[in-house]
């Protein structure tokens, strides 16, 4: 089992490193991704750069490689588990390296995305009902107020919270979701342990949070304290106010 682990565990973070957005916009247009807009290694800077076409084969492949396929290969490894506490755990830890491997890619100098994509891949595959809700309140949220960094910054602390509701009625996995809506019943079953999948919810915001603070450089712009650039970071996902400015930057 350990050789099998180790093995799930590079898988997920060799797929999540994966730099798709980056390939993508080198083969297509040839330009470097994280010389342009915002420099993020994401979907949202393939969308400004490339155009809304290119949004939809990303997120699939982001989806389906980076998200899904860790958590179904660590379903199926640790499915005969009999420790099913120490199943779940050993489960997370899976799409929780995607996550790394997106965030910090060896393949591009261990830069990369802010990872959404991925999150929402992971929680869709693991905890549907909690990525639903979630998801609900970033989108509305956004169509409100057009501002996608705070509300994915809302949807995000929000997981931890879910997570650890009276009645568990956000960890519930696919199959007990429909034997659920079948029975009409929603407090009756409970897949996941509240605590693996609250420490699992904030290791998400933890290494989301940390790409954006950290972004993909530590040069600071020079006409701006190190204090607001840190501030714009946190709450903006960006180096300055002003987003048109951050978005349309070009090489010099």
């Amino acid at each position: 089992m350990y050789a099998e682990l180790v093995a799930l565990y590079c898988y997920s973070y060799m797929a999540g490193a994966i730099p798709t957005p980056y390939l993508i916009a080198k083969l297509v247009k040839g330009i470097d991704l994280r010389q342009y807009g915002s420099g993020n290694v994401g979907g949202s800077n393939v969308v400004r750069q490339m155009g809304k076409k290119w949004f939809v084969p990303l997120a699939v492949i982001e989806f389906l490689l980076k998200g899904l396929s860790p958590a179904f290969l660590g379903m199926a490894l640790l499915s005969q588990e009999s420790d099913t506490q120490r199943a779940q755990s050993l489960l997370l830890i899976a799409p929780l390296l995607a996550l790394v491997g997106n965030n910090w890619s060896a393949f591009l100098r261990f830069k990369g995305g802010r990872g959404l994509m991925v999150v929402c891949g992971m929680l869709i595959a693991l905890v549907p009902l909690l990525f639903a809700t979630a998801i609900t309140v970033y989108l509305i949220g956004w169509r409100l107020t057009h501002s996608s960094a705070i509300w994915a910054l809302v949807a995000l602390a929000l997981l931890p919270v879910l997570a650890l509701m009276p009645g568990g009625v956000f960890l519930t996995d696919w199959p007990n979701l429909v034997e659920m809506l079948q029975q009409g019943s929603l407090s009756e079953f409970r897949v996941y342990d509240p605590v693996a999948i609250g420490w699992f919810c904030g290791a998400i915001v933890g290494l989301v949070l940390l790409k954006r603070i950290l972004s993909n450089s530590m040069i600071f712009p020079e006409e701006m304290s190190r204090k607001k650039v840190l501030f714009n970071r946190f709450l903006l996902d960006r180096d300055v106010s002003d987003r048109a400015e951050w978005v349309e930057r070009i090489p010099e």
